[in-house]
Formats: C-alpha cells, structure tokens, sequence
C-alpha cells in the first residue's frame, strides 16, 4: 500500500518537472518567433518608407546613357574627288625642218630646260658649205660686173654733150647696167635662201620650255619623215586632265581652286582650272577638267594623280564619323527629341573635313544627335541624353 503511493507520488513530480521545462522551451520559441515576426515588421515598413525611391532609381539605372551633341552649321566647302593624268600643258613635237642629214650632235638631254631658238642638235653640213661659198662668189662676180657696167655708163653720158656717144649708146649701156644690178640681185638672193636652209638644218626649240622626250643620237640620219625628235612641254607648265561626271561638270568654272596629289606622294599641288571640256563623253558621261600646275621636277607627265575640286561653299552640320550610321536604306543618324526618345534621322552626307563629316540634307543643327554607339539603340527607346561639346 505504502509502495504503490509512493510510485504514484514520483510519477506526478516527474510530469510536473517535464510540464516545466515544455513551458520554457515554448517560452523560448515565442520569443524567438516574435522577434523574427519584429524584424519582418520592421524590414516592411523600412521598405515601404525607401523601398520606391530605390525601385525608381532601380529603373532609372536601366536607362542607357547616351552622348549627344548639338552641332549646329558651318561654312564647308563642298568637294568633288576625280582622277586623271598627268600632262604638259602645252606639249610641242620637234622634228626635222629641213632637208635633214646626219646628226653631229645632240645638245639636250630630257629635263634640261631650253630657251627659244635654242640649238638641240646638230646636223652635218659639209656640202650645203661649199654652196654658200659658190653662191657668195658668184655674188661677188656680179657685183663686179654691175660695177663696170656702171662705169662705161658714166663714161658714155660724159661724152654724150660732145656728140661722140649717141642717145642710143646710153640706152643700150643703162640696161646693161641694170641687168648687171638684177643679176646681182638674184646671186644674193640665192645666197640667202642657201644660208636659211643651212639654218634650218640645225633642230631648235620652237619656244622656252623643258625637254621631255629624246629620240634621236649623234650619227643618226634624220629627214623630215623622221618623225618627233624631241618633245617640249612649253614653259614648263604642267596640267592634269581630270575626269568629272556631267553632273559635276556643270557646277566648275576656269579659275576654280585645286588640289592635286600624285599617286605614290603625299605632297599636294596647288593648281586651279584653265579649262572645262565643251563636250562630253557619250559612253562614259563624263568630261574632261584641265587643271594648270606650276613646274615641279615631281610632276612627270603620264602619271596618275588625284583632285580635289572646290564645287561650292555650303552651310552644313558637322559630326563625327562615329554619329552616322548606314544600312540599306541610306545613311542615318539617332537625334534624342522629346521626353528623351530616340528618333531615326535620315541624312545626306556631304565632304569630310578636318572636324567631321558634313551633313547637307536632313538636320539644321539644333537636333541632339546621338554621337557613339547609335548601332545599339532602337527608335523609340527613352535614353538619358549627356551633352557634349563637339572639338572639344
């Protein structure tokens, strides 16, 4: 009896102490979960006071940042690019004039510059020299004969008072005096035209200029089938005749300014237009532009150059190279207009300059344009425009 009470008083202890200690760990647990549930009410209402500002600029963050520029108008000169050759600008054949004959010597060489009537070569004269001096002499034998003829006519007019010399008589010896002076006449005449053709035996150069070509050696005999000897670009000047679509052609004018470059140097030439063509080719449309440049041991004729023309000043923006884009449609630019959407601009461009290329159709410079990485934007998406000072 005792036993069995005292069993049932240890069991109810023990329950009792496992009640406690239940109750303490369910304490604990509480506490712990109001303090999460404190922290999440906290965290909430935290989120709630900042939380839409960071979303807003969370958002804001997702905009791209764009450079732009307005690059308003300038002055440019309107170019037009063209190719051609080199040439004399007046370019002189030099042959043979007279009857020819072997060549003792040749004077020049291709480059040297000449003066007018300057000997460039030589040519034998041995037996033209026996000629003169046959032709001399029998202008000498003339002469002496018109001399006595004169004499005896003096002699018979002084005797004509005393009757000794009849009217006749000095008929007869004053035309024999006169055939004597036209025989003289005739022998220096012929004297001089011997001379002249000895003179043009000699080849010269028809004006000053410089000596391009050469054909022609010490021993060789030439005549006037010989053909060009020499070539001589007169003065030295030099041109380049440049090809130019009709469209272009109709915008030039003499005296118009030019830059001329030779293929294979980077130094330029200064030159200006001396002539447009009056015609134009009807297989290719296109025309021919002289272009007159100072001499220039550089400037060989025959050679390839390019030019550039000044067709027209114009007033242009001006961008980089990096603000235009292109696709099958034609060039384009990106222009940043009203709540700061992108706008497709088409546009025409014109000369590249040393600050941009030239736009001539399509903005008028107040425009924000998109400056870098137009490739990645699309029409109509909102950007966050930075200005930029274009040259700067």
């Amino acid at each position: 009896m005792n036993y069995e009470t005292n069993m049932k008083y240890d069991t109810m202890l023990a329950g009792e102490t496992i009640d406690e200690e239940t109750r303490r760990k369910r304490r604990r647990l509480l506490l712990l979960v109001g303090a999460v549930v404190l922290v999440a009410i906290l965290a909430m209402v935290a989120y709630r006071m900042i939380g839409g500002g960071d979303a807003k600029d969370k958002d804001e963050s997702q905009v791209p940042l764009v450079t732009v520029a307005v690059p308003g108008q300038e002055a440019i000169t309107r170019m037009a690019n063209a190719t051609g050759s080199l040439a004399a600008r007046v370019d002189m054949p030099v042959g043979v004039v007279g009857e020819g004959g072997r060549v003792l010597a040749v004077h020049v060489q291709p480059g040297d510059r000449v003066g007018a009537g300057q000997i460039l070569a030589t040519i034998e004269r041995s037996v033209q020299a026996q000629q003169i001096a046959q032709l001399s002499a029998q202008v000498e034998v003339n002469r002496a004969d018109a001399k006595l003829a004169q004499n005896n006519l003096d002699r018979a007019r002084a005797l004509l008072a005393d009757g000794f010399v009849s009217k006749a008589d000095i008929d007869q010896r004053t035309a024999t005096r006169d055939a004597a002076v036209a025989r003289v006449n005739v022998a220096v005449a012929q004297l001089n035209q011997m001379r002249a053709q000895v003179g043009r035996l000699d080849i010269r150069a028809p004006e000053a200029g410089l000596v391009l070509t050469r054909n022609v050696e010490p021993g060789q005999v030439v005549s006037a089938g010989s053909g060009v000897l020499f070539r001589i670009a007169k003065g030295g000047e030099m041109e380049m005749r440049a090809l130019l679509s009709e469209n272009e052609l109709a915008q030039i004018r003499e005296g118009t300014a030019v830059k001329v470059t030779p293929v294979g140097l980077s130094q330029s030439f200064e030159g200006h237009v001396w002539q447009v063509a009056p015609v134009i080719d009807q297989t290719n449309r296109q025309g021919i532009v002289r272009i007159a440049l100072p001499y220039n041991s550089v400037l060989r004729p025959g050679g390839f150059a390019n030019a550039q023309i000044a067709l027209e000043r114009v007033a242009a923006a001006v961008l980089p190279e990096s603000a235009v884009q292109s696709d099958q449609k034609g060039s384009y630019v990106f222009v940043v207009g009203k709540d700061n959407k992108v706008e497709r601009r088409a546009v025409t461009t014109g000369a590249v300059t040393a600050n941009g290329l030239a736009i001539t159709k399509g903005l008028t410079g107040n425009e924000k344009v998109v400056l870098y990485a137009g490739g990645f934007l699309n029409p109509g998406e909102t950007v966050k425009p930075k200005l930029e000072k274009i040259g700067s």
